[in-house]
């Protein structure tokens, strides 16, 4: 038996690609990522869910809320889906974060640990903990699993065995939807950074 997993990033915040919010308070959802969570909440509408889990932080939960809101489904908190504990960076603004050790960070993923935070190989063990109990769960059902980018990426490249220092080749964009269907003989990924028109 096989469970399928919709993978969905948070909506958009306020905050989005000018600061590294990691898992700061307080970061909640725009208008604009109001209007996502709720056109991404119509287009899963028609989908069959068993469950909405989603990351702790706000804009996961508000997000996990929209989609979840149709199917009369309460979302259910999953630490083991919690955002990149980025630690010293958390709450810095892009621009500040040059030097040696962003570059490690962006470039060489599978060694590389923020300042006072996690690793992604961390990162990577949690998601796909997270996947197995959601394959032994819910067998042939499918879930929706509200999350955070680098997380996401981190699922993706463990269905394709993908090297973590790989994850800048691809997107996961606010309120995407990426499939993975999760067996007892591993992972396939059946969509990509799938988004509402």
């Amino acid at each position: 038996m096989t469970a399928t997993v919709l993978l969905v990033r948070h909506a958009s915040h306020d905050r989005l690609g000018r600061v590294l919010c990691g898992r700061m308070a307080g970061v909640i959802l725009s208008d604009q990522g109001r209007r996502e969570a709720q056109a991404l909440g119509r287009r899963l509408a028609d989908r069959e869910l068993a469950a909405v889990y989603s990351s702790p932080l706000e804009r996961t939960r508000e997000t996990a809320e929209a989609l979840a809101a149709p199917h009369g489904l309460t979302p259910e908190l999953d630490p083991d889906l919690n955002e990149v504990d980025v630690g010293d960076w958390a709450g810095r603004a892009f621009d500040d974060l040059a030097g040696p050790e962003w570059d490690r960070w962006n470039q060489a993923r599978s060694g590389a640990r923020a300042p006072g935070g996690e690793a992604m190989t961390e990162v990577q063990a949690r998601v796909a903990r997270a996947l197995a109990r959601l394959r032994d769960r819910h067998p042939g059902q499918t879930v929706a699993v509200v999350s955070h980018g680098d997380v996401i990426k981190a699922a993706v490249a463990t269905a394709l065995q993908l090297s973590l220092d790989g994850l800048q080749r691809f997107d996961i964009a606010p309120a995407s939807v990426s499939t993975l269907v999760v067996g007892d003989w591993g992972m396939k990924v059946h969509d990509l950074n799938g988004v509402c028109a």
